[in-house]
Order: C-alpha cells, then structure tokens, then sequence
C-alpha cells in the first residue's frame, strides 16, 4: 500500500511540473494581415519591417498582398507588427503609411497608383 501511495505521489507531483513547464512556454500565433505592396523590392522591405522583437516568421505574397506572420504574444503584437511595417512605407492591416513615408518608396514600390509592376 506504501509502495503505491509513493508511486501515486511521484506520479501527481510529475504532472504537476510538467504542467507547470508546460504553461511557461509563450504563445506562438500566427496570423495574416493585408499588405500594399507590388514587387520583390517591397517584399524585403515589409518582411524586415515586420521582424520586430518577438517575431518568428514574415513572409509576404506578393500576388494576395497577404503577410504570414507568427509571433510570441508575450513580446508583441498586431498592431505593432503593422506598426513597424506601416513605417516602412506600406499600409498594413488598419494602419496606413503615412503619405511622407509613402512618397520616399522607390517608384517601382508606388502601390497606391493602381498598376501592378
């Protein structure tokens, strides 16, 4: 009976830990959020922006102006994300570039003139 009460001790107090281990890990999500861009030279350039502290990965598309991007909650968000990529010069998600930031884009970068480059 000894035998299985320690057995049943080890066996709780293992769980435990690892559940306590388990909950300090942070939460990974990822997420995609609209980007205005038209070419590679703009994919760069919203990838780096979008890689702020906290972040695991950034991939742009340039066909569904769609970013990829998972990251740690406990050390960013969103809107910080589309923060940093906004002044960079692209419009990311609810957040616009502002039109100074916007005009020192290198003309093949000029998303808001309609044409796909």
């Amino acid at each position: 009976m000894k035998r299985i009460l320690s057995l049943l001790a080890i066996t709780i107090s293992t769980t435990f830990f690892l559940n306590a281990q388990e909950s300090k890990k942070p939460a990974v999500v990822t997420e995609h959020i609209t980007v205005n861009g038209v070419c590679g030279e703009c994919k760069e350039r919203i990838e780096k922006a979008a890689y702020i502290p906290g972040v695991k990965r950034a991939e742009w598309d340039k066909n569904t102006k769609e970013l990829t991007v998972s990251f740690r909650t406990s050390k960013t968000t969103l809107e910080a994300i589309e923060t940093s990529i906004a002044a960079a010069g692209h419009d990311a998600g609810d957040i616009k570039a502002s039109d100074s930031t916007y005009n020192n884009l290198p003309s093949c970068c000029a998303y808001k003139d309609g044409h796909d480059h």
